[in-house]
This record gives C-alpha cells, sequence and structure tokens, in this order.
C-alpha cells in the first residue's frame, strides 16, 4: 500500500521530542488512544505517525471529522446503510469502519457526536462488531481507532455530554499536544520548512530568509493558531514578498486588519473618548496618562499583544514602545 504524503512533524525542543518518544511507545499496541491539543497543533499529522509506525502501517488509514456531517450522515459514514434504508439509498454502502478492517480509523472531533453514535463506536471498540444503518446483520471488523478533540472530554463526561464508559475504552493511553507558545524553539524551523516549501510552489528559485525584525516578531507572537496560523503567516509572507531579493520584512498576523473591517467600532470610540469635554474639575495630568493607557491597552488588543505590530501601529519604536509600557506597569511582572 502507497503511504499517504504526510507534512512533517518538525521540532527539537524537549516537550515535542518527549510527544514523539510517546507517540513511538503507544504505536506498538493494539489499543485505542486519545490525542488532545489546541487546533492546529498536529492532532492528525501525530495520529498518522502512531498508525505509521504500527503494525498495522501497510494496512488502510481511514480518517474522518465527525464535526464536518449531520448525525443522520455520520452514522451512514461510519457504519455504512443498506439499500432501501433511506430514500437515495439504492445500493448497499460500506462504512468507513469497513474501509478500515485491518486498519486504523482517525475520528476527529470526537466530543462532537450523538450519544446513538458513541454507543455504536463503543460496541466497535469493545466487540469489534457493527450494523449498517438498515441492516440486521452484524459486521465483524478489526479497527485501532485514533480519537482527536481540543475538548476536555472528562469535564464533558461529567455534565453527561459524553458517554463516561466510551470514554474509559479510548483513554488506553492520552496524547496531550504542546500548543506552539509552549515550544518556541520550533517557531523558526517550522517558519523556515513553510516558507521554503511556498517558495517551491510559487517557482521561486530561491528563499531569502527572514528579516531580524521578522524573526523576531514570529517568535514573539502567542500563535493561538498554533502550527497551522504559523504556516498561514509564513506563506502570506511569501507570497507577499514576490519580486523582492530581500530577507522577508513584512509579517500579516491578521489578514482582516483593516479600518474598514465590518463592525470595527473600537477604533472609531477612541477619538470619540479623546474628544469628550469634561464637565467638573479634573487632575489633568492623570487624565493625560489615563488617556495614555488606555490608547496602548487598545492597540496592544488591536494587534494582538504583539509588541513589534503596537509599535508599528503607533508610529513609534520597539524600544519606545517599551518605555511606555514599562512606565504605566503594562509589562508582564516578569518581564
Amino acid at each position: 500500500m502507497e503511504r499517504q504524503q504526510e507534512q512533517p512533524l518538525i521540532g527539537e525542543s524537549p516537550i515535542f521530542l518527549e510527544v514523539l518518544e510517546h507517540v513511538s511507545r503507544v504505536a506498538q499496541l493494539n489499543r485505542p488512544v486519545l490525542v488532545i491539543g489546541e487546533r492546529g497543533t498536529g492532532k492528525e499529522l501525530i495520529a498518522a505517525r502512531i498508525h505509521f509506525l504500527s503494525p498495522r502501517w501497510d494496512r488502510p488509514f481511514v480518517k474522518l471529522n465527525c464535526a464536518a456531517l449531520a448525525e443522520s450522515l455520520l452514522e451512514t459514514e461510519l457504519f455504512g446503510h443498506e439499500a432501501g434504508s433511506f430514500t437515495g439509498a439504492t445500493r448497499r454502502r460500506l462504512g468507513r469502519f469497513e474501509l478500515a478492517n485491518e486498519g486504523s480509523m482517525f475520528l476527529d472531533e470526537l466530543s462532537n457526536t450523538s450519544e446513538r453514535v458513541q454507543e455504536k463506536v463503543l460496541r466497535v471498540i469493545e466487540y469489534g462488531e457493527l450494523e449498517r444503518v438498515g441492516g440486521n446483520d452484524t459486521i465483524m471488523t478489526d479497527v485501532r481507532i485514533i480519537g482527536a478533540t481540543n475538548e476536555d472530554l472528562p469535564t464533558l463526561a461529567e455534565q453527561g455530554k459524553f458517554r463516561a464508559d466510551l470514554l474509559d475504552r479510548l483513554a488506553f493511553d492520552v496524547i496531550t499536544l504542546p500548543p506552539l507558545r509552549e515550544r518556541r524553539e520550533d517557531i523558526m524551523p517550522l517558519a523556515e520548512y513553510f516558507a521554503v516549501k511556498m517558495s517551491g510552489e510559487l517557482g521561486l528559485e530561491l528563499f531569502q530568509g527572514f528579516s531580524d525584525s521578522a524573526h523576531e516578531g514570529l517568535v514573539d507572537y502567542h500563535w493561538p493558531g498554533n502550527v497551522r496560523e504559523l504556516k498561514n503567516v509564513v506563506e502570506r509572507a511569501v507570497y507577499s514578498s514576490l519580486g523582492d531579493d530581500e530577507p522577508i520584512s513584512g509579517l500579516i498576523f491578521d489578514p482582516f486588519d483593516s479600518p474598514w473591517r465590518p463592525g470595527l467600532s473600537k477604533q472609531a470610540e477612541l477619538p470619540q473618548k479623546a474628544q469628550a469635554r469634561p464637565t467638573e474639575a479634573y487632575d489633568f495630568k492623570d487624565h493625560i496618562q489615563q488617556h495614555e493607557v488606555d490608547l496602548l491597552k487598545s492597540a496592544l488588543e488591536q494587534c494582538r499583544f504583539n509588541q513589534k505590530k503596537t509599535a508599528e501601529f503607533l508610529g513609534m519604536t520597539y524600544h519606545q514602545l517599551r518605555g511606555y509600557l514599562r512606565k504605566y506597569e503594562l509589562t508582564d511582572p516578569e518581564e
């Protein structure tokens, strides 16, 4: 069987290497695995690594995003259906569990499944059997399940929103992926990989690298979208720098950032607040300082707390901004 082309898992930080070691250990066992992590942390890549390092590596690796389908469609997609089981079902269709027989099944966004689907998945795990929708015959299947979610399943189970018995069976081992902000040593190797790959797609002979300011911006950013967001930012920067023979310096972290963005009102409120006339006596110095604090906080929020971008947004140097932040004690305590 030809192995699917997957994005490599790139990183040298200790916590990321611990995850890879964990994956190597659990891959050899014929047991369910849960992969937990924020969006964009690479849960599908980890699931693929588990499969291809397992004794099932040459058998099917079937993937399904459970949040992408309605409950009725998800059930038929997972378990198949018989001809005539519903309007439009003109012939029998095998479900993903049958197609994954002797291989692995990756169920992404598992927390979005209904109790009925969860019950049928539990039956597959416990007994290796299922029934197609509209059928009465019991079908046997041998599938290793790798589930993934960005939700806290134990809490959902306590709230009755996820079957506790299914969670017990799925959680033979749990791999929790660290967010990118906790593995900053890996940001630049990942960024350079995405940049070189994008340069090749655009037909560029050479990737010119990142400027010092771009390097600092990438490392300092908090990456709420993790590796997926990093990929988008880097590819956008390479694409935007077409024709330049210098290292990349311009980074757009928020492509929606625009003064004409629909519904954006915070920027419009600031001038009105600044122009408001006082109606009684006040301390002028304190008033001006508070106004500066409000402007700084608003700009930081607008720039998603990236200080390099905030300085550019306010028309000052990075060191000037740092001086204001220290003056008004707006820096993190550890700084």
